[in-house]
């Protein structure tokens, strides 16, 4: 008759891997060439955050957060000193290098130091942000502080299944897709199903050289335009392993 501890022998278990604790994130600067992100600060960030943020015209920022939309200054003021003092999530402003203005915010939360997991969400940029080298670059230095100066091996991205900008956005930045989470939060009275994606500490050396090299000024020409997509080179890197 096989004893447990034979049986047990017999299964499939997980690698060893170093089982030391990642750091938790502080409130620091991250700079980059075209954004850099400064722990938020209702004082400092307030006015500019609610010039592009808030009010009736900004509404549809707002569809698939948790909070807002927010008409009304003092609640919106009262929620960005709520988000700049929380512990469980850490929240950073965006701010523009060129004019020095807060164009939107952005958070880790899942911060899980023990198992080296964390998440990047609650991002909320301005339209003038969207879509831009420093929308990106704001990504690019969140996902580099976490593997490179605080040791995760996890990063999480998480949203709306019906979210399709943000899902392309994962895509896009070189998370994988990992499967959706049905009927996983009631959001504003509504239904939300979760997509969730990750990238590992392994992918992060292929996706860092996609970023750098998609943000150099040398990718655009005069009018703006990208030269070659960070898709295609986050494609090649997959492609390399």
């Amino acid at each position: 008759m096989t004893g447990p501890t034979d049986s047990a022998a017999e299964l499939p278990i997980g690698e060893k891997i170093d089982a030391s604790p990642a750091r938790r994130p502080q409130r620091v600067l991250l700079t980059g060439r075209y954004v850099t992100l400064a722990p938020l600060d209702a004082n400092l960030h307030g006015d500019e955050l609610w010039a592009n943020l808030g009010g009736a015209q900004n509404e549809a920022l707002w569809l698939y957060l948790f909070d807002g939309p927010y008409s009304d200054r003092a609640a919106f003021d009262a929620e960005v000193q709520r988000k700049a003092t929380s512990d469980d999530y850490l929240f950073f402003a965006v701010i523009d290098n060129a004019s020095q203005r807060a164009l939107g915010y952005a958070a880790y939360l899942n911060i899980h130091p023990a198992h080296r997991s964390i998440e990047v969400g609650s991002i909320l940029f301005a339209r003038t942000l969207q879509r831009t080298r420093g929308a990106t670059e704001a990504m690019s230095l969140m996902a580099r502080h976490a593997f490179e100066d605080l040791g995760y091996r996890r990063y999480e991205w998480k949203c709306n299944a019906l979210n399709q900008p943000s899902r392309r956005a994962a895509l896009r930045f070189g998370f994988t897709f990992e499967g959706i989470f049905r009927q996983h939060m009631i959001i504003k009275g509504r239904n939300r199903d979760t997509a969730w994606f990750s990238l590992l500490d392994r992918e992060w050396p292929s996706r860092k050289a996609a970023f750098e090299r998609w943000l150099e000024p040398t990718n655009f020409d005069e009018l703006g335009r990208q030269k070659l997509a960070l898709s295609v080179l986050i494609s090649e890197g997959r492609a390399k392993g």
